[in-house]
């Protein structure tokens, strides 16, 4: 009973000063655990042989574990608290700061040039055809009015995928123009197409040349078109790209597939540059696609993304648009 009394003495100070969670168990497992004073005086109860005083006793010792239990808990939850306040200072956050966001794509710079082509052509009117990459020599070189000699053909050239062993070769179309063929040969006039593509040619890459690059390709037939309409689209087009006040120029030129035929240069950051090839289709175009060429005429254009591109931001080398450099390519989002 002596050693009870002073367990009620010594112990509630130590748990009242008791200043973490670990400190509090440490004195919890040496005043009420399995190895402690009162663990040892319960074990010792079956030694007591008078009833009455067994009874005393063990009701004493469960009256001291109580109270030291109670106090324990009381001190535990006080901590906790501490704890958890400490802890919500320590980690806190300002909910009113702006959140973290992670970094936004954007599309390729070419990818952006020819989708803003395609809407400025899809304003004045026309619609968006698309073609296999993979082409035969067809609609790649003969529907396009080029001659079986034409050096274009070579493989030099070109990129055929099965060359020379058998009736039509399959290649890797080197412009977009065989959707001219393809959708005339599907459509009646009128018809007035842009076309979008990727195209192949077997160029090494350069500062100006590579074997993959992009174009869009432009169509017009109906039963009195002129010249005169091509300079127009055309110059409507470049002042919506380039700026209302951009000036351009035709200069004669020769393509297999237009006749006559003209580049268009136009007159921006301070010089002349040339910026696509173009033309009034060529009758025998319409011939192998079974249009009239009595009744109807038409004009082509083609150009090229990557130079469109250059132009329009003053890139001097294709190559920093194929450059996968992030750097270099979130200039342009």
């Amino acid at each position: 009973m002596t050693d009870l009394t002073n367990l009620l003495q010594s112990v509630p100070p130590a748990i009242a000063s008791a200043g973490s969670l670990v400190e509090l168990e440490a004195i919890e497992a040496e005043t009420i655990g399995r190895g402690s004073g009162i663990a040892d005086a319960r074990r010792g109860l079956g030694g007591i042989t008078d009833a009455q005083e067994r009874r005393e006793t063990g009701r004493a010792i469960n009256d001291v574990a109580q109270e030291l239990t109670r106090l324990i808990a009381d001190r535990r939850a006080v901590l906790a608290l501490a704890e958890e306040d400490e802890r919500l200072q320590t980690d806190r956050a300002d909910v009113t700061l702006p959140g973290r966001r992670p970094p936004l794509g954007s599309t390729h710079v070419i990818t952006q040039t020819m989708d803003e082509i395609v809407d400025i052509f899809v304003g004045l009117g026309y619609t968006v055809a698309r073609g296999p990459e993979a082409e035969t020599d067809f609609y790649n070189f003969t529907a396009l009015n080029f001659h079986e000699t034409h050096p274009s053909r070579l493989e030099s050239d070109t990129l055929y995928l099965d060359y020379g062993e058998q009736e039509e070769e399959i290649l890797l179309r080197t412009h977009t123009s065989p959707m001219q063929a393809r959708y005339m040969e599907q459509h009646d006039p009128p018809v007035f197409i842009v076309v979008p593509g990727k195209v192949f040619r077997a160029d090494a890459v350069d500062a100006t040349h590579s074997p993959v690059f992009h174009q869009i390709e432009g169509l017009a037939v109906d039963d009195s078109i002129t010249f005169a309409d091509l300079k127009g689209t055309l110059a409507e087009f470049t002042r919506q790209f380039f700026g209302k006040d951009t000036e351009v120029k035709f200069i004669p030129h020769y393509f297999p597939f237009t006749e006559p035929s003209a580049e268009m240069h136009a007159y921006t950051k301070g010089r002349w540059i040339e910026l696509l090839g173009c033309g009034m289709v060529n009758p025998a175009v319409f011939e192998h696609v079974g249009y009239d060429p009595d009744k109807v005429t038409g004009f082509a254009f083609g150009m090229g993304a990557e130079r469109m591109a250059m132009v329009r931001h003053g890139i001097t080398d294709l190559r920093a648009l194929i450059d996968p450099d992030q750097r270099i390519l979130e200039q342009y989002r």
